[in-house]
């Protein structure tokens, strides 16, 4: 079973002034296109063909999880981010963000740190682990699927996925990317599914 890139939730130039068409070209048509073909060449007739892209993730190391991860964090991370992003959670999510960080504030302030804190390339996560929020770092394609968390929303701090609009600003993508990017409703919904199946 062959992968195929998955279509952005938008259109290229939507995140625009925030995160340009540019960026978006070179960032999803390139490179998340190359991990896509790359695994794909990966597991052309081996054991993987026709797993899932996360038992895939989650059963193999080296250069196949590398592939795999990347496509499974990008894709992840198109949808944590929407036109008109920003503002602030509401519902199960929000009151878990104040009771966790104290407030929305605070949230966006120790996830800003956490990300501009991440050495070299990677991934800032805000995730659902035991039944508590968290925010953690990956480095490369690491992912929160093999720590046993369940990812609720990402920003990706690879320089490639900022450069061309923010050079070697981070701390700035990251302030723009919670203040006028961010999916909400993708994560409460993460995050809603996390506490229905807990419930059960």
């Amino acid at each position: 079973m062959a992968f195929e890139l998955p279509p952005l939730p938008y259109a290229p130039d939507a995140l625009e002034p925030h995160y340009s068409a540019n960026t978006l070209s070179f960032h999803h048509g390139k490179h998340h296109q190359a991990y896509v073909t790359k695994l794909n060449e990966l597991i052309d007739g081996s054991e993987h063909a026709d797993k899932s892209l996360e038992s895939i993730i989650t059963s193999s190391s080296g250069g196949l999880f590398n592939q795999a991860a990347q496509v499974w964090n990008h894709t992840f991370f198109w949808n944590s981010m929407k036109p008109g992003g920003g503002g602030a959670p509401s519902g199960a999510l929000a009151e878990a963000i104040d009771s966790t960080f104290g407030s929305l504030d605070a949230f966006k302030e120790k996830f800003k740190a956490a990300g501009v804190g991440q050495f070299g390339s990677g991934w800032v996560w805000l995730v659902k682990d035991g039944g508590e929020l968290k925010i953690v770092t990956s480095a490369n394609a690491e992912t929160p699927l093999t720590e046993g968390q369940v990812p609720v929303l990402t920003c990706d701090v690879w320089e490639h996925a900022y450069y061309l609009d923010y050079q070697n600003r981070r701390p700035d993508f990251i302030q723009s990317f919670l203040d006028n990017l961010v999916n909400w409703e993708f994560a409460a919904a993460n995050y809603d599914d996390v506490s229905s199946a807990a419930a059960e």
